[in-house]
């Protein structure tokens, strides 16, 4: 048996039981030909999609407890036969999971090889396990979504890059991906205290402007370029008529928060056009590039190693338990998270 952390019932984080200690069986590898890795878990991440499935999917009939957590780094403890890349038992890895597989919260976690990287050596496992998400979130909405190294750039503010939201997890991991892959872009980020206008101004951001004030008049204030990218992590519902009324025309915007509604009609007399990203898509859909995520993280550990990309942990919240991750689903629902909170050891 392993121990886990999972939940019974969608609710609230102060609900009775919201999250709880469990001891489940350890997966194994059954299937012939199966591409999976067993790994032990040593650490672990929270983000923001953590608290969103706590709150809304229920348990799967056959699953009464729900295990959370998409994000992990630990060591490899048994490789499927299936397996084409390099993995090898003992192989220290981290990797962001799946939306419909158990989770990382556990002592055991089975993955499929094509979306692990092997982790960066100078790294802890704590350090680690706070970069695969975000990084693969941040670089498919710079690279691919948005594409701001393309050959085709927008007319006006092609080499200015705007990223609301800059001192949460994908917003630091955008500002680091940008600064070194897009060296020539000005990077502009939103922080509303000193504590995070500090952290991504250590991040790397040429400029820093209040997501809480109107955008457009502190643009013209900084003497800053219109941003011919938008690249918005939060609140995007509320921050539509700002954007609109900064962005020059044919420029691009990404976001990849939730919400019910949104006007896009908004984007159409200036030809802005819109682009989501979900990085669990390529897991979840088994895309034929799905392995393109397992080649970012190995990419993303060298640059770590080359000391030009930094952890983004800034809080080791204590043990993988119930009580720990409470603690950490109220801090992240709260809003007010600088990169990202890990926990380490069960």
């Amino acid at each position: 048996m392993m121990r886990a952390v999972g939940y019974r019932e969608t609710g609230p984080i102060d609900k009775l039981e919201a999250l709880i200690d469990v001891e489940l069986p350890i997966p194994s590898i059954t299937d012939a030909n199966s591409r999976d890795l067993l790994v032990k878990v040593h650490a672990v991440s929270v983000n923001p999609v953590d608290t969103k499935v706590r709150s809304g999917a229920i348990p799967l009939p056959a699953d009464p407890v729900r295990v959370l957590g998409y994000d992990a780094a630990g060591i490899v403890e048994q490789v499927g036969t299936g397996c084409q890349g390099s993995f090898k038992k003992g192989d220290s890895v981290y990797y962001s999971g799946s939306l419909i597989r158990a989770g990382t919260n556990a002592e055991y976690h089975l993955v499929d090889e094509r979306i692990v990287g092997h982790k960066p050596p100078s790294l802890t496992m704590a350090e680690a396990a706070a970069l695969p998400l975000t990084t693969i979130t941040a670089y498919e909405m710079l690279f691919e979504r948005l594409d701001i190294c393309g050959s085709k750039r927008p007319p006006a503010g092609g080499d200015t890059l705007l990223i609301i939201g800059g001192a949460g997890g994908v917003g630091s991991m955008a500002i680091q991906l940008a600064r070194v892959l897009a060296p020539d872009m000005t990077i502009i980020a939103t922080a509303s205290r000193d504590e995070t206008e500090d952290w991504v101004r250590g991040l790397g951001a040429h400029h820093i402007i209040n997501h809480r004030q109107p955008m457009a008049p502190q643009f013209k204030e900084k003497g800053l370029k219109a941003p011919g990218y938008v690249f918005s992590t939060t609140h995007t519902k509320d921050h539509l008529h700002d954007i609109v009324e900064l962005m020059p025309p044919q420029s691009k915007l990404g976001m990849i928060d939730d919400t019910d509604v949104l006007n896009v009609m908004a984007l159409k007399k200036k030809s802005i056009s819109f682009h989501w990203e979900l990085m669990f898509t390529r897991p979840l859909f088994e895309t034929p590039d799905m392995d393109e995520q397992g080649k970012l993280l190995d990419k993303v550990s060298k640059l770590v190693e080359e000391g030009k990309i930094k952890s983004t942990a800034t809080v080791t919240a204590g043990k993988i338990n119930a009580e720990t991750l409470i603690n950490a689903h109220t801090v992240i629902e709260s809003h007010k998270a600088k990169g990202k909170i890990v926990l380490e050891g069960f």
